[in-house]
């Protein structure tokens, strides 16, 4: 598909379009509470918004789109609103994986699995072989993660291998670290983009950020669309991405 005149036309040398773009989908209480409306009301247009990314992630090309939906601190959350969130998950996987199925979307869950409710884990496994043979936008939903518990179990693995004599500790390099997160089939975000004005990572994705470009916005969830998206796009667009190099000659240092 052809990408908008909005995203094609971003000045500057910057990037090409975006492969793999991941979003920390933040501000739906506060969202809510502007408008004097309950919480679950902010994570229901939140829901929402995610649907308008999802389209509007396949219109503008891209490949992979990762969502934080959950995340393992999430459960010290007021146990209402938990119910109310996996009540939520339960209702767009139930009602919407049949369209995701039929516009060609393959969609991956990274993140614990143990001890989750096993009707939400068989949801999860449900989605992911419904859809295991589309070739379309891989939609990867991070649920029940944090990226410093995903590093504390690539090192268990290794650290069991070095202990059954199978590993030398000094044969543990970066790229070996990385072939036992959670999904090392996919690559590595190339834009991250978080609503809501905060600015900070909250432990997503820390070890594939690396070299990440980070695209702040304003807005809350509930606002966002293929505007807001685009928007994004094109801010990354106008970067020049060096992986730790030196710019290109006349660009600067």
């Amino acid at each position: 598909m052809s990408i908008p005149e909005a995203v094609r036309s971003a000045t500057g040398a910057g990037c090409g379009a975006p492969r793999h773009v991941a979003v920390i989908m933040d501000g739906n209480g506060r969202w809510a509470a502007q408008r004097g409306l309950p919480r679950r009301e902010g994570h229901r247009r939140g829901v929402e918004a995610l649907r308008r990314t999802v389209r509007a992630a396949g219109e503008l090309g891209i490949r992979f789109l990762t969502i934080f939906s959950f995340s393992s601190e999430n459960w010290s959350r007021p146990p209402a609103e938990i119910s109310d969130l996996m009540g939520l998950l339960r209702r767009f996987i139930r009602n919407d994986l049949a369209d995701l199925h039929k516009t060609n979307v393959k969609v991956r869950v990274i993140g614990e699995h143990r001890g989750l409710d096993p009707e939400i884990a068989k949801l999860l496994r449900e989605a992911e072989e419904l859809t295991r043979a589309n070739t379309g936008l891989v939609l990867v939903v991070a649920f029940n993660y944090g990226s410093r518990q995903e590093i504390a179990r690539a090192a268990q693995r290794l650290a069991a291998e070095v202990a059954a004599g199978r590993l030398a500790p000094e044969a543990i390099t970066a790229e070996l670290i990385g072939s036992q997160l959670d999904a090392p089939d996919l690559p590595d975000p190339d834009l991250i983009i978080r609503t809501s004005g905060e600015q900070r990572l909250s432990n997503f994705l820390l070890w594939q950020a690396a070299y990440s470009e980070l695209v702040f916005v304003p807005i809350f969830w509930p606002e966002f669309d293929q505007a807001a998206l685009e928007g994004a796009i094109a801010e990354y667009r106008r970067r020049e991405r060096r992986f730790g190099g030196l710019a290109a000659a006349g660009a600067g240092t």
